[in-house]
């Protein structure tokens, strides 16, 4: 390996090899460690270094940078204290995630990290939402983002360099290029020569660096990045490199060829620099001893430290607690003057009204710009707030949400349009599985509303139609909201705009223009799960919410007047409970309507809540109507059969006739 420093100074020369030597040491203890037992799994980053090290030496501290789970160097390199990453790695409570994940699995922003969740792709969404901030803000800043050969495969990757382009966002990608995923070789992987290759695709500047040789690294992403921060643009980067231990230490290496490994063993960085700064005489070798003896002092002194401490308690009020961030505002409450406003109306509002009171907010979606979306609800937004702020989007839903997690991250709120609820299904992993977890993993709000049109009615088909918001109300981390009434769509949609935790806010689209009211025409907030009667009866209640109030509104002109009960729950989660079980028990007679098939739907979860605590109250079975358990269909005697509204007076007499 050659070695050429040029201008490097020594300091920095021996800088860096210290960059590359801690990760090193801390990564031998923790092999001996999970040898004996104390802890439980290990993901190693030996013989990969110096792209860890490099980087992170060539940026500056107050620039984020998201790593992967080989990039100990990225830590140490940004000092972050031993003592925490090894109570992280014990699952101790002074750990960044209180013992709720392990490894990287987490973030710091006092250092500028966002670490990963095992789903690899969204981290380079949020790279792109990162370096979006930084453009709108016009800091002369990059953002550097990890992954691996094998996650070059994922389409985040791909939805990620591409809006990284089109944007021209300062995101340096960097591909750890080791050989293998897990053991899967590169070449059953993809089939392009050099990974490097496919920055081209997306006319973005791309190199490859000699992963092991830190000399190399260090010079060319410290003029990368200079050059970055003054011309914002991406960069691709693919490191040449190798991984040295297995995928985690219990899958082991067999799979690789002793001669390859033996080869790779030639190159080691670590080896190679020091042997190299000794020869040139940059170091000493009793420098070099006490280095070592220092750091492995600090190692097994931070270790012993860590392993004094308790283990982590269980406390059901905190875990919970720790689920949502909490709100510290007041509610704004409504104002007497009114105005008449459609369902459709109501939304906009509520987006101009965020729009004016957060200049921290951008709007994102497909066609959302000059266009005003596909039902006119950002209509003007574009000319009044500007294409920065209201930014359409190419059809890559994951990396959208993810880049709306990265806004988070930098102190602004985000909403994602979705152009149909029924779109979803491509962002899935980024919804569920980044924004619902953050808080509760590393205390980062997910300052995140993705907007839902959703709903039949309207003969749009399987693919345009559907009410899926029960694919969210079991995950927890999210909150869902399913208003009925333009009043409420203006006032909760301000709501989840203030609120800093990620919300699917859903819009019934023959609401959009067949609903109409008088809404106050200041900027107002309504309260989260607080659920509304819309009819007041005696009989009996039908606790529904979204285009289901409307229908049973509608059926109860088959009955006598004041025998039922309509209760809007107005959101899923959180939903009324107490509102609820108070409506069973002065009722006693419950039907659950929902527009979503019957099978799996919330009305589900709200029929065993209401069995679990209010059984005693009950003069009849809990009924539930819902849709047929099949795809919504096109046509619309075929739509008109699969959804309940048919259906609903039927149930509603023979639950009254009980």
């Amino acid at each position: 390996m050659q070695f050429k420093p040029g201008k490097i100074k020594q300091d920095t020369l021996v800088g860096l090899y210290k960059k590359m030597l801690l990760p090193r040491l801390v990564e031998e203890k923790m092999l001996l460690l999970l040898r004996q037992g104390q802890i439980s799994k290990w993901f190693s980053g030996i013989g990969q270094e110096a792209i860890a090290a490099g980087v992170t030496a060539a940026l500056s501290p107050e620039e984020y940078v998201l790593p992967m789970h080989r990039n100990l160097g990225v830590f140490t390199g940004r000092e972050v204290p031993l003592e925490r990453l090894f109570a992280q790695w014990q699952g101790k409570a002074s750990g960044f995630t209180k013992g709720r994940d392990r490894s990287f699995h987490f973030g710091s922003q006092e250092h500028h990290i966002v670490g990963m969740i095992s789903h690899l792709g969204p981290q380079l969404g949020i790279a792109c939402g990162i370096g979006l901030h930084l453009r709108l803000a016009e800091k002369q800043q990059v953002c550097a983002v990890f992954t691996g050969e094998g996650g070059t495969s994922e389409g985040d990757f791909h939805e990620a360099l591409n809006l990284a382009s089109v944007w021209q966002l300062p995101v340096l990608f960097c591909i750890e290029n080791n050989g293998y995923g897990l053991s899967t070789p590169t070449s059953e992987q993809y089939r392009v020569k050099h990974l490097a290759e496919r920055g081209a695709a997306y006319a973005m500047e791309s190199h490859r660096i000699e992963g092991n040789n830190i000399v190399k690294v260090y010079q060319k992403i410290t003029a990368l990045t200079a050059s970055m921060r003054k011309q914002p643009r991406p960069v691709l980067v693919e490191f040449d490199t190798f991984r040295m231990r297995g995928h985690e230490e219990a899958s082991g290496t067999a799979y690789v060829p002793k001669k390859l490994m033996a080869t790779w063993a030639k190159k080691d960085p670590v080896e190679q620099f020091e042997q190299f700064l000794v020869k040139e005489k940059l170091l000493s070798t009793k420098e070099r001893d006490a280095v070592k003896a220092a750091f492995n002092e600090t190692i097994q002194t931070a270790w012993e430290k860590v392993k004094a401490l308790p283990t982590v308690t269980f406390d059901a009020a905190v875990e919970l607690g720790d689920v949502y961030k909490k709100a510290s505002h007041q509610l704004l409450h409504p104002k007497p003057e009114t105005t008449t406003l459609r369902f459709v109306d109501a939304v906009q509002q509520a987006l101009y009204q965020g729009m004016e009171q957060y200049p921290e907010l951008v709007l994102m979606g497909q066609d959302i710009g000059a266009y005003g979306g596909v039902f006119k609800v950002t209509e003007g937004f574009a000319d009044t707030f500007g294409r920065d702020r209201v930014r359409n989007t190419p059809l890559c839903e994951s990396a959208i949400v993810a880049a709306g997690y990265g806004l988070a991250v930098c102190g602004q709120k985000a909403m994602v349009e979705m152009q149909f609820a029924d779109f979803v299904s491509t962002g899935f992993t980024a919804i569920v599985n980044l924004l619902a977890k953050s808080h509760y993993r590393w205390a980062q709000a997910a300052d995140v509303v993705v907007r839902m049109p959703c709903g039949g009615g309207v003969g749009a088909g399987p693919f345009h139609s559907q009410s899926n918001e029960s694919w969210f109300t079991t995950v927890p981390g999210l909150k869902v909201v399913y208003p009925a009434f333009p009043y409420e769509a203006k006032g909760l949609l301000l709501t989840a705009i203030e609120d800093n935790n990620p919300v699917l806010f859903f819009e019934h689209k023959k609401l959009y223009r067949s609903a109409e009211q008088e809404v106050p025409q200041a900027p107002y907030q309504l309260p989260f799960g607080v659920a509304q009667f819309r009819a007041k009866g005696t009989a009996a209640v039908v606790i529904t919410y979204g285009q289901g109030v409307h229908w049973a509104l509608k059926a109860l002109q088959e009955f006598p007047e004041n025998s039922v009960s309509v209760l809007d729950l107005n959101t899923l989660q959180p939903w009324d409970r107490d509102g609820v079980f108070e409506a069973v028990k002065t009722h006693n007679k419950v039907l659950l309507l929902q527009e979503d098939s019957v099978t799996g739907g919330f009305m589900g979860e709200v029929a065993a809540a209401i069995g679990e605590h209010c059984f005693e109250y009950l003069d009849g079975p809990l009924v539930r109507v819902g849709a047929m358990d099949t795809p919504i269909p096109f046509a619309p005697a075929l739509e008109a059969g699969y959804l309940p509204e048919t259906r609903l007076p039927e149930a509603l007499q023979k639950l009254l006739a009980y």
